[in-house]
């Protein structure tokens, strides 16, 4: 099977586990084997896109569980929280590597190697919410990051812009305030989770700077400027504000350029 159709058949699965299973399987084949460089899309293949369990229950995103983490629950509801955020991610990325015909190899193999790395994320916060005494739907979840895949579901250099150096890139500014919070509380499943999201925030730096690299050649490519165009696709799509407090260090390590990290700041 072709790899990108490998990331769509992983796509569609509903249940958890055999989703994070199917990436990594087709991940590691990806990473072994020549990809052909053909168009995969047929009339009809968004059908079951994105398999997601029947629980969490979807809300808005006001009415999701508060998230203290001065009590077990409460740091239970954020611990879940971030792991629903990496559950989506496998699907973002999955998908961003399954939708658009016609871009370079090096393009499918990032995205393919983003999702296996998301489904490493998501696995890890499962068994660290198992050990809390909860599992991935015992609280509700709300649809922000998918909202956004499918308002750029046409058009692959919205999606770069606006998926991971937008969505993706404000866990970059929301990450170390969490940990914060967290080892004030100093329980050893609050140590644990800051652990992890290390890890993950590493990762995400990745993340955003594969985003920031094909948005910039695919602005390259059709003659277009990328902080004029970004603006003109963050009110098109109605794209979320963005608000201080910025990591900006970890923002210049994904690639965000001088200019665009001073008008970040000025907005």
């Amino acid at each position: 099977m072709h790899p990108r159709l490998g990331a769509l058949a992983a796509l569609r699965l509903t249940d958890p586990d055999r989703k994070v299973a199917a990436t990594r399987a087709t991940a590691a084949q990806a990473a072994l084997h020549p990809m052909a460089p053909e168009p995969i899309r047929a009339a009809g293949d968004e059908a079951g896109v994105p398999g997601r369990p029947d629980r969490p229950l979807r809300v808005a995103a006001t009415a999701v569980e508060k998230r203290s983490p001065f009590t077990p629950d409460g740091r239970a509801a954020l611990v879940h929280s971030i792991c629903h955020i990496e559950f989506n991610a496998i699907n973002l990325a999955l998908d961003a590597a399954w939708r658009f015909d016609g871009m370079p190899e090096a393009y499918y193999r990032d995205w393919l190697r983003v999702a296996d790395e998301e489904a490493q994320h998501f696995t890890l916060l499962h068994e660290h919410l198992r050990g809390m005494g909860y599992s991935y739907g015992d609280f509700t979840g709300h649809d922000g990051l998918w909202n956004m895949c499918e308002k750029t579901r046409n058009d692959v250099i919205a999606r770069m812009a606006l998926v991971p150096r937008t969505l993706e890139a404000r866990g970059l500014d929301a990450t170390p305030l969490i940990q914060a919070k967290l080892r004030r509380v100093n329980a050893p499943d609050a140590l644990k989770a800051c652990e992890i999201l290390d890890l993950i925030l590493r990762d995400e730096v990745g993340h955003v700077a594969i985003g920031n690299r094909w948005y910039r050649w695919l602005c390259e490519r059709e003659g277009l400027d990328p902080i004029a165009h970004y603006r003109v696709l963050y009110r098109r799509h109605e794209a979320p504000r963005l608000r201080a407090p910025f990591n900006l260090e970890a923002r210049a390590r994904a690639g965000f350029t001088d200019e665009e990290l001073q008008d970040l700041q000025q907005n």
